[in-house]
């Protein structure tokens, strides 16, 4: 079952997949991630990653669901699904209290909207609910995600050049931040 969405002032829905949810939904979250990399996004895929790798990929995030490792967030709007973030919480025991979040998409439709930001608030207030008071999260250096995460008060601590690549296999450094929620 799904948790109920939490509606924003964009008119947009933010809810919680469970497993079931999750696999339900893996067409629309395969096509966020397509589109994400068909315009640049550098989130662990190349131009040449095709429709079976997106789905294989967003399988795995519904077996993280089901083992409770995974918290799915997807933003419908009437269209549907058109943004989805994820919250890894730590599973060692000395990290209790640290989370991480992953792969906040959402697609060309539908950006600019304030819809990445209402992924984050959502994400962020469910952390606290799970008793998660410390976020992480690594970024495109030169995405527009650095710009909300800093706007979200999010702390910068430095850019890894080269550490991944670009879809189009340009260099792409990944710029590290956390958040405190004490």
């Amino acid at each position: 079952m799904n948790a109920p969405a939490a509606s924003t002032a964009i008119g947009i829905g933010i809810g919680i997949l469970d497993a079931d949810g999750a696999e339900a939904a893996i067409p629309a979250l395969a096509e966020i991630l397509r589109d994400s990399v068909a315009n640049g996004a550098s989130v662990g895929f190349m131009h040449w990653n095709g429709a079976a790798d997106y789905e294989r990929f967003w399988r795995d995030v519904a077996a993280g669901v089901a083992s409770g490792q995974i918290i799915l967030f997807a933003a419908r709007n009437a269209e549907g699904i058109v943004g989805t973030a994820q919250l890894h919480l730590a599973a060692k025991p000395n990290q209790p209290h640290r989370a991480e979040i992953a792969k906040v998409l959402v697609h060309s439709r539908a950006r600019r909207q304030g819809i990445g930001e209402a992924l984050m608030r959502r994400a962020e207030a469910v952390a606290r609910d799970k008793g998660r008071d410390l976020l992480v999260l690594d970024t495109d250096e030169n995405g527009a995600a650095r710009r909300l995460y800093n706007r979200l008060g999010w702390t910068e601590l430095g850019t890894i050049p080269r550490f991944a690549l670009m879809p189009d296999g340009a260099d792409c450094g990944s710029t590290f931040f956390y958040k405190s929620l004490a």
